[in-house]
């Protein structure tokens, strides 16, 4: 059940609270209503309200927040790390258990709590792994100052256990359908109890200036002025393995460049119609068939979405590609040293710039 965000940042729970009022007329016995969207402290209290209002059945409401990635939801469910259950009455915790067991049964781990804990568990988690992002991104910039390597620092500070590897990648920001909102409806959610949560009005900050990180690298490389210059841009869903583009940095890089005057020949596997259908085909923004075919005539390449196909791709069959052999990477997806045998000019994330001697 979709929880979008509204224009003050709070999630808008009408698709949910519409279901509470179209569902309570239907109850005939005892029921238990499990919301499993990601929804704000106290929306079970709301949802038992609503139905409350239109049935006279005995029913409990419960919080059990799914915990999918995106692209990897059928895995997710079957092999969940974790399972999270709000639940008030004895005898709804008795249903949920039953529910349940076939995954407890081959030990995956059920936590059970009161309802306001249970829903602010998927909040904290997202908020948290946008930090830890926000962080890495804070150090890969520091790097390029001191001339150390992100990379390095990365696998020194993910070996440490109690930090671990994962959302440790340097890179453009997040985006995507869960990590923008849930921040934006944390925050609010802390705002409205008068609490100043100020590390997430800081990671909001810092998270919006990342995702125009690369366009400075670009801008700064071409003497601040684009303006016919034609890039190509691989990627444009906000991660790989998916088609979706809400609030994908991709298309941060494409308004701000075309804002400059300059061109975008732009190739995802599976996000160009949707991004064809959001922006239109114009003289400034063309989709390519396939990713050497948006290399074609462009002055540097774009990598936005770590697409595993941009990683296998062959270094030279993008430099011969390309007008002249420019990169600006913002997932780290080449090894420098790659990069510099092969005579590029690349620009990545918290790491040295390549410049190349090779003249070929």
């Amino acid at each position: 059940m979709p929880t979008p965000p509204t224009e003050d940042g709070s999630a808008d729970l009408s698709y949910i609270l519409g279901v509470a009022d179209a569902l309570g007329p239907l109850l005939k016995r005892y029921s238990v209503i499990i919301d499993k969207s990601t929804v704000p402290v106290g929306t079970a209290e709301q949802v038992r309200a609503r139905i409350t209002a239109h049935s006279r059945v005995a029913f409990d409401v419960a919080s059990s927040p799914e915990f999918f990635r995106e692209g990897l939801a059928v895995q997710d469910f079957m092999e969940p790390d974790r399972i999270v259950v709000g639940v008030s009455s004895t005898r709804a915790k008795k249903v949920i258990a039953k529910l349940y067991e076939p995954l407890t049964k081959c030990g995956h781990p059920i936590f059970y709590m009161e309802e306001r804990s249970a829903e602010l568990v998927k909040y904290a988690s997202n908020t948290f792994l946008a930090t830890k992002i926000t962080f890495m991104n804070e150090i890969a910039n520091l790097c390029e100052k001191l001339g150390a390597n992100v990379d390095d620092v990365r696998l020194g500070v993910g070996s440490d256990t109690r930090i671990g590897p994962r959302f440790l990648d340097a890179g453009i920001g997040y985006g995507g359908s869960c990590f923008p909102k849930d921040v934006q409806a944390l925050l609010h959610t802390a705002q409205s109890y008068d609490y100043e949560f100020n590390i997430l009005e800081t990671v909001i900050a810092l998270n919006d200036k990342q995702r125009r990180r690369l366009q400075q690298k670009i801008l700064e490389h071409f003497g601040n002025d684009v303006r016919g210059k034609v890039f190509a841009l691989w990627g444009l869903a906000f991660k790989p393995d998916t088609d979706d583009i809400r609030q994908s940095v991709s298309l941060q890089i494409i308004e701000d460049l075309v804002a400059q005057g300059a061109k975008i020949q732009a190739y995802d596997p599976q996000a160009m119609d949707n991004v064809r259908r959001l922006l239109g085909q114009s003289e400034q923004l063309s989709f390519a068939d396939d990713k050497f075919a948006a290399l074609v005539g462009a002055d540097a390449l774009v990598v936005a979405t770590a697409w595993p196909q941009f990683a296998r791709a062959p270094l030279a069959q993008i430099k011969a590609s390309l007008n002249q052999p420019v990169v600006f990477d913002g997932r780290n997806m080449y090894e420098l040293d790659a990069m510099r045998r092969h005579g590029f000019y690349y620009e990545s994330i918290g790491r040295a710039v390549v410049i190349s001697e090779d003249k070929t």
